[in-house]
């Protein structure tokens, strides 16, 4: 989808992307839109997306993010490539695939704007349940997430370096929307919820209910397998106190979730997105406190290669001397 271009005064501030007029103090600017694609509703892609639309739109009035639902990662994708989304959220594994060409897919020309948060994978389960290690939950119902989203495809790794398949050893269920996932353990229909990160609403919801939350995730042993079969997952932690009655530290495996951007987004964009993302760390982070995680350094270490990482951005990073 090629975006309207509305010219205001002169030249268009970015060169090829869509802009829009706006008036300032009776000084007419140019307005960059751009579409960022998230995931269904009560998801954590939507919180982030909402957040840091928020941010960048206050930081820079020549900005104007419109943040979008879609079916989450698995569709994020697609839709940059074929640019009907300019910049969108993507979950480290199918981000991992694309960049790779796995799955007898071409390798994707997306590029990282940045990493925004970490996200350690494991299931909560009703604090007055029997389970308490990833095996008791084979035969039950386990809500993996919404279809599209990056989180059945994270415990898919995970599972499977266990020995365990997603599909044959659990009654899977996949959700139309992240956000039906809790009332399903609460009422039983799902014995457990998968998800991933700090601050992920999904478990902030089950952990709020009148009965609690425990939460389960691999031990010391099965982290070592996982990562012996799956060597991309890293090792990843959720600080005490990350939701209600979560009084230790819960050590589990995961990886970065990025912003990425079409192929053919112009670099100065890129550049002065990237510019206005990272001189608004701060604000981002009293926003959304699983936003902290989203800087620049974070970026340049989680990025599988330097080379996956926009031109435009990377010109930024070498400014700052977050890459060389």
């Amino acid at each position: 989808m090629k975006l309207a271009v509305m010219v205001c005064a002169g030249a268009l501030l970015f060169g090829s992307i869509a802009a829009d007029a706006a008036e300032e103090g009776g000084k007419a600017i140019q307005k960059t839109i751009i579409h960022l694609g998230t995931a269904t509703p009560g998801g954590g892609f939507p919180l982030y997306g909402n957040a840091f639309a928020e941010v960048m739109n206050a930081a820079d009035p020549a900005f104007q993010i419109e943040p979008r639902n879609t079916k989450g990662s698995n569709e994020n994708i697609p839709l940059l490539e074929s640019g009907q989304l300019d910049i969108a959220l993507v979950a480290g594994e199918p981000a991992y695939e694309s960049f790779m060409g796995l799955g007898g897919r071409p390798k994707t020309k997306l590029k990282i704007l940045t990493a925004i948060y970490s996200s350690p994978g494991m299931f909560v389960v009703r604090a007055d349940s029997p389970y308490k290690a990833i095996h008791d939950l084979v035969g039950q119902p386990v809500a993996f997430g919404a279809k599209s989203s990056g989180l059945p495809i994270l415990s898919r790794y995970i599972l499977d370096g266990l020995g365990l398949k997603q599909d044959e050893d659990f009654k899977s269920i996949y959700l139309d929307r992240a956000g039906d996932g809790p009332a399903m353990v609460e009422d039983g229909r799902a014995a457990a919820l998968w998800g991933a990160g700090i601050g992920w609403p999904g478990f902030a919801a089950v952990a709020a209910t009148p009965a609690g939350a425990r939460f389960i995730a691999p031990d010391a042993g099965e982290i070592a397998r996982i990562r012996a079969k799956h060597t991309f997952l890293k090792p990843l932690t959720i600080p005490a106190g990350s939701y209600p009655g979560q009084t230790a530290a819960i050590d589990s495996v995961g990886s970065w979730s990025y912003v990425l951007v079409r192929e053919t987004l112009p670099d100065d964009v890129a550049y002065h997105l990237a510019k206005t993302l990272h001189g608004a760390e701060a604000t981002l982070c009293q926003k959304l406190p699983q936003a902290c995680e989203t800087t620049a350094a974070n970026t340049a270490t989680a990025a599988p290669s330097v080379d996956l990482i926009h031109p435009g951005v990377l010109k930024y990073f070498r400014e700052i001397g977050a890459v060389k």
